[in-house]
């Protein structure tokens, strides 16, 4: 098992080269590149990135320059046939990381290929999108998931572990609060923030943190922001945004949860970014906070700016190991390892004719298939709908779910009329 002949193998393609291939998805591939993957059911497995598909290149072919042997090169495509020129070098998996508006395309793309799929987070921005990719992977054989690293942030795998055993029972309400750097928006997404909103963006991870930790039906969306920093502020460009889902349980209780999100927080904040959530239940109360959990440190001239002052080394930090060697590592690399070994387990998991079995095995995995992302996505599409409808003028919209009108609805306020945003079951 140890020869090279014996090795089996996958190889990955990349969408996009951004700020968050720079802080997960580099680092992963660097580390399988050096050590492999093994895990008991495939053996050891040599991972390589195959192919890069950019817009321009140039990131792409910078990292090339400076550190492509630390993943053993790759091919860089650029321009409007970039990915499919990537898929056509003979993948098994691609990681689709460019701005949410454009994950559609290139999960299409992709899936079409009959390449396995994993994508940044949100999915996609409509159900009629979720639909449409759901059933490519299914006529494919292919898994398509979706990166939510903040499932493994271990502070949530011990919610949900609580909720799961019964020991916090039945979820009341709740709060969440995520607020990134003026950077974010004013520079690393400078290119693509027209016309977005920082809730689409990052309030996906906590809709996805409830949807997954508490179950239940989603029943109401409602939503407001502000704009005029970003953005104009009558157009379509938001600051910050607040979102409020209702969900029901089989119990015929209901829980409500606030979810507020911004990127035009002061760059000088001590935190790279302020996260928080608050979660009532019958029997008790859960409070977290990614700063409060972690350390402080100042450096003269260095902090808050080029460093700040609370880390979140869960998430993902360098370090030197004991053992003297450097290391990247965290929930947000971890998540991307996790999808590798469920390639691996399908395609080198045993015979080719378990191939079936293994590919369900992993579908049925609800924390990050893209067929449990319907309630997220039906979130996202309500949200994005109701901010349109208030740049239009008309704000504080509502958008029903599974109502007798269809499977998300949109009403304005002293209006009878209603938009069907989406006809079929959410």
């Amino acid at each position: 098992m140890n020869s090279e002949a014996n090795t089996n193998q996958l190889k990955a393609g990349m969408v996009g080269f951004g700020m968050i291939v720079d802080e997960t998805y580099r680092p992963f591939f660097e580390t399988v590149h050096e050590t492999g993957l093994y895990q008991r059911a495939t053996g050891p497995v040599e991972i390589s990135l195959e192919a890069v598909a950019t817009r321009t290149g140039s990131r792409a072919e910078k990292y090339l320059a400076e550190r492509g042997d630390k993943v053993g090169g790759f091919q860089s495509f650029a321009g409007d046939d970039a990915i499919e020129q990537m898929v056509k070098s003979g993948l098994d998996f691609a990681c689709v990381a460019s701005p949410d508006d454009r994950h559609f395309d290139s999960c299409k793309k992709v899936l079409e290929s009959g390449t396995h799929l994993i994508v940044e987070k949100p999915s996609v921005l409509k159900l009629q999108e979720l639909d449409e990719l759901t059933a490519l992977a299914l006529k494919n054989n292919v898994a398509a998931k979706i990166v939510y690293h903040k499932l493994l942030d271990p502070d949530h795998k011990k919610l949900r572990t609580l909720v799961h055993d019964d020991v916090l029972q039945h979820v009341n309400n709740g709060y969440c609060s995520l607020l990134e750097p003026k950077s974010i928006s004013g520079s690393q997404f400078a290119q693509w923030i027209t016309g977005r909103n920082p809730g689409t963006y990052v309030a996906v991870h906590y809709i996805k943190l409830i949807d997954f930790t508490f179950g239940g039906k989603l029943k109401t969306i409602t939503a407001s922001g502000q704009r005029g920093l970003v953005g104009d502020q009558d157009g379509p460009t938001w600051d910050s945004c607040q979102m409020k889902m209702v969900y029901e349980y089989d119990s015929g209780r209901e829980a409500a949860f606030d979810i507020h999100t911004s990127w035009v927080t002061p760059d000088n904040f001590p935190g790279y970014v302020e996260q928080e959530v608050q979660f009532r239940f019958d029997n008790g109360l859960w409070n977290g906070h990614s700063r409060k959990r972690g350390v402080e440190c100042t450096v003269e001239e260095k902090t808050p700016f080029t460093l700040k002052n609370s880390m979140n080394n869960h998430y993902n930090g360098t370090f030197v190991e004991p053992w003297g060697t450097r290391s990247q590592r965290g929930y947000g690399i971890e998540v991307i390892e996790r999808f590798a070994r469920e390639v691996a387990l399908i395609e080198h998991g045993g015979p080719a004719s378990e191939r079936q079995q293994r590919l369900d095995e992993v579908r049925s995995l609800s924390y990050n298939d893209l067929s449990a992302d319907r309630q997220t996505v039906a979130a996202v599409q309500a949200l994005e709908a109701i901010l349109e409808k208030h740049v239009q003028g008309e704000p504080d919209c509502v958008v029903r779910v599974n109502d007798e009108q269809g499977g998300l609805v949109l009403y304005r306020p002293g209006s009878s009329e209603a938009d069907v945003l989406y006809e079929g079951t959410v």
